[in-house]
């Protein structure tokens, strides 16, 4: 059994996109007869807090799903210092360095990309152990950190962006999650192995739900991240609420923000529901009409993981972040867009959707789409082929 590691600072039970991605692609090649063992943080991700059932532990290894995870001390933290993050990040890779200074290690490695400084210190102490590296980049930093406004150009950005060069060069094969990415990636190293590996969900769809749309309001609904990427306070606040009634899932720095918001409004039809597991959203979206994906700011190489989870469910999509993510709306017919930033566009958008291209039968249809191009398997084979 060929044996293979996964070096991550996102794994469940932490939510959202990053975690899902990762542990699909571990328990995919599992399933497929690799021997997966994983290296990630004690759970903290959103809240910047270890979770309450690895609190007091510097150290835990587990069988999960066929799955061997060592979760790692760090210092856990979502302080919007700019030091503090930087320090939760360097106490992670200390406690790598530890790791793979006394264990025996895989042959081949995979390493998630951002955060920048913990993929750095993988690539650099196991490059000195001859490991066949795989760099899995989902987000181009530090590109979209500056994009974001989470630090300007300078000193420290030049710095990063010297880590991602060396990331890029010493990985003998790269995965991107958007072609926007790659072309990235070519532009400084252009005989560079590389595989578009989108963020295609794994799970058994359940069959779109019927709701008679008759002359009640449009039930538009976000589940995530509620971080200063998304957006969601800004969104709460600019959205015309004449004909649509927004409904709000998850977790994240603008959670506070966002229920003062709810109270303070009551006229407005917006209500947030707290945390669901991925299963147990799995099972509520199916009963809105619309789901929104949004993004303050076009990030070059971004492609939210929604648009694919959306349309796997048959929920059409309402895209407002613009770049790659537009074109595979528009080319795959998943729903509509609105110029990213654009309130006043996005508010006419929404006026002009025609209530019944939200019933079941435009519901199905979706879903066949993203069943026929979205398909995680035939995907993760092409993967399987490099390996």
């Amino acid at each position: 059994m060929k044996e293979l590691l996964i070096i991550t600072h996102y794994f469940p039970p932490e939510i959202g996109a990053a975690s899902n991605r990762i542990f699909q692609l571990a328990r995919g090649l599992h399933n497929r007869g690799f021997k997966v063992s994983v290296l990630t943080p004690l759970p903290n991700y959103p809240n910047g807090k270890v979770f309450k059932a690895y609190q007091g532990r510097y150290r835990n290894t587990s069988w999960e799903e066929g799955l061997l995870v060592h979760r790692l001390w760090l210092y856990a933290s979502n302080s919007k210092n700019t030091l503090l993050r930087l320090g939760s990040m360097l106490s992670y890779s200390i406690s790598l360095i530890w790791y793979v200074l006394w264990h025996r290690l895989p042959d081949t490695v995979i390493i998630q990309s951002p955060p920048l400084v913990v993929a750095f210190t993988s690539v650099v102490f196991l490059r000195s152990k001859k490991r066949r590296l795989i760099l899995n980049v989902s987000d181009l930093w530090p590109l979209a950190g500056l994009e974001l406004g989470a630090f300007k150009k300078g000193l420290s950005y030049r710095l990063l962006k010297t880590l991602e060069r060396y990331n890029y060069k010493q990985a003998d094969l790269i995965l991107g999650q958007s072609q926007e990415i790659l072309s990235h990636i070519h532009s400084i190293f252009p005989e560079k192995a590389t595989i578009l590996y989108r963020n295609f969900p794994d799970f058994q769809p359940p069959k779109p739900v019927v709701r008679p749309m008759d002359n009640a309001k449009i039930k538009l609904v976000y589940a995530g991240l509620l971080g200063v990427a998304q957006g969601i306070y800004t969104l709460c606040q600019a959205l015309d609420y004449t004909k649509i009634e927004f409904h709000i899932y998850g977790a994240g720095s603008e959670q506070a923000r966002i229920i003062s918001f709810i109270e303070n409004h009551p006229d407005k039809d917006l209500v947030y529901h707290g945390e669901l597991t991925r299963v147990e959203l799995h099972k509520v979206l199916g009963s809105y009409d619309l789901g929104i994906i949004p993004l303050r700011h076009r990030i070059y190489g971004s492609v939210p993981s929604k648009l694919f989870e959306y349309a796997r469910l048959g929920l059409p999509v309402l895209y407002f972040g613009g770049g790659e993510g537009e074109t595979l709306v528009h080319r795959h017919k998943l729903g509509w867009v609105a110029k990213a930033g654009d309130y006043a566009h996005l508010n006419r958008v929404i006026a002009n959707i025609d209530p019944a291209e939200l019933d079941i039968r435009h519901k199905r249809t979706l879903q066949g789409r993203a069943l026929d191009h979205f398909d995680f398997t035939q995907q993760l084979q092409g993967l399987l082929t490099a390996l």
